[in-house]
């Protein structure tokens, strides 16, 4: 069972606040709670996770300090010939497409007037933050969350296919939702505070434990709260 059928939505239940903090509490009691202090560097949060896209960890690392390394700024990346950007980023994979993007986001924040840091976002709504950063050319709600939540701390959960996929299998999310829907439902249902935590602890257990092929039912913590399970 890689994924669950399509529910439609009126068909869908919202999990009770009770149930939220059941699951919680058992994926805490697996993987702790994690701490990891908002970083307060936006422009960098943005670039890596661009960065992340089709690549692992590792790999999006190995490109992001490479990047760094060979620019000494921002704003020499995005004056740079986008030629060069594309050669400090290689190892991340699919460095043609995202060198091009990183300097078409970066811009476009000179163009909106903005200082390039983008530390005015810490300031704002979410929903602002939020609508700016998908405004960017190839920016989502995934990444705009990811630049929201680890830069600042703020309310916003980002929904990768990881969170998604346990999301969806434990009834958190409405299974074939688009993804819109699940970034708006996610926040609906983390308890402010708790943003980073549910955020991470379901990415962690996709990664080990529920896999999109084969997922490991019989090991699963949850398996008594998964009406997806297997066995």
């Amino acid at each position: 069972m890689s994924d669950v059928a399509t529910i439609p939505r009126a068909d869908f239940s919202r999990p009770s606040a009770r149930r939220v903090r059941a699951l919680r509490d058992r994926l805490r009691g697996v993987y702790g709670i994690p701490l990891m202090q908002p970083h307060q560097q936006p422009l960098d949060e943005l670039v890596l996770t661009v960065l992340s896209q089709s690549t692992n960890d590792r790999n999006r690392d190995i490109a992001y300090e490479r990047l760094r390394e060979r620019f000494d700024s921002w704003e020499a990346v995005r004056d740079a010939p986008v030629e060069e950007v594309e050669e400090a980023i290689r190892p991340g994979g699919i460095s043609k497409v995202k060198s091009a993007r990183i300097r078409a986001i970066l811009e476009r924040i000179e163009e909106d007037g903005h200082d390039p840091d983008l530390a005015w976002l810490r300031d704002t709504s979410v929903a602002d933050g939020q609508a700016y950063l998908t405004s960017l050319p190839g920016v989502g709600r995934k990444t705009a969350a990811c630049v929201l939540l680890f830069a600042y701390g703020l309310h916003d959960v980002p929904v990768d296919t990881h969170v998604s996929r346990v999301g969806m299998r434990l009834r958190l999310l409405r299974p074939g939702a688009p993804f819109e829907e699940l970034h708006d439902a996610m926040l609906t249902l983390t308890p402010p505070g708790e943003e980073l935590e549910l955020h991470v602890n379901l990415l962690r257990h996709g990664r080990r434990t529920c896999h999109a092929r084969t997922p490991d039912c019989g090991a699963c913590a949850l398996r008594r709260m998964c009406p997806s399970r297997r066995v």
